[in-house]
């Protein structure tokens, strides 16, 4: 901007209404006594100054509406810059928060999806590890059983062996002692017999002494 007049440059106290030199005087223009050459001289250099300075006043107004005018477009202009600017940041947040919630939203139903997935999957764990407890349960009850019968099966075989050999171990027993006897009988009668024999054999031999001492 060009550098504006200076409105104060000459300037002079304004002269007063009612002095002749005043153009708002009634005695302006006129012949008085007390003005001459001199006075009317200076009238007029005076008349050119205010109007001189009339001039700078106006053109300083015109710089300065002229300055006010740019000073406006600038900030209208700036103004419209602005809400342009702001416009498109404004559309761009839009945008951005739009593509956001859309992102939010994709990451919540992927998320929801992956829960649900956990769960179910959860679910058939869940669903396997009961029925494997469950068979495992019957295994184990039908093992118990199995185990049991057998158990029982073996005390009742053992059971019956034990009776068995009881018996056997009690005929047999019984065979030993009928045994004995037999042979402590047969023993008693062998040595009866012998007893016998020998007392026959003593009787033949004295039987013989007594015929050998008549002959």
């Amino acid at each position: 901007m060009g550098k504006l007049p200076n409105p104060v440059g000459n300037r002079r106290w304004p002269i007063p209404a009612n002095d002749p030199r005043s153009p708002n005087s009634r005695w302006f223009g006129l012949e008085c006594p007390h003005m001459n050459v001199t006075s009317h001289q200076e009238l007029e250099q005076e008349l050119a100054l205010t109007k001189a300075e009339v001039r700078d006043l106006q053109r300083t107004v015109t710089a300065l509406r002229n300055e006010l005018e740019l000073g406006r477009a600038e900030r209208e202009q700036a103004v419209r810059n602005a809400e342009t600017q702001a416009g498109q940041e404004i559309a761009q947040l839009k945008a951005t928060i739009g593509s956001l919630r859309d992102e939010l939203e994709r990451s919540l139903i992927q998320r929801e999806q992956q829960v649900q997935q956990a769960h179910a999957l959860g679910q058939d764990e869940i669903h396997q590890l009961k029925a494997t407890a469950a068979s495992l349960r019957d295994e184990l009850e039908r093992s118990r059983i199995e185990r049991d019968t057998a158990v029982q099966e073996a005390v009742v075989t053992a059971s019956n062996e034990i009776a068995q050999l009881k018996s056997t171990a009690g005929a047999l027993r019984d065979q030993l002692e009928f045994a004995r006897a037999q042979l402590e009988q047969a023993v008693r009668d062998e040595q009866y017999a012998a007893e016998q024999e020998k007392q026959q054999l003593r009787e033949t031999i004295q039987a013989m002494r007594e015929t050998m001492k008549v002959t």
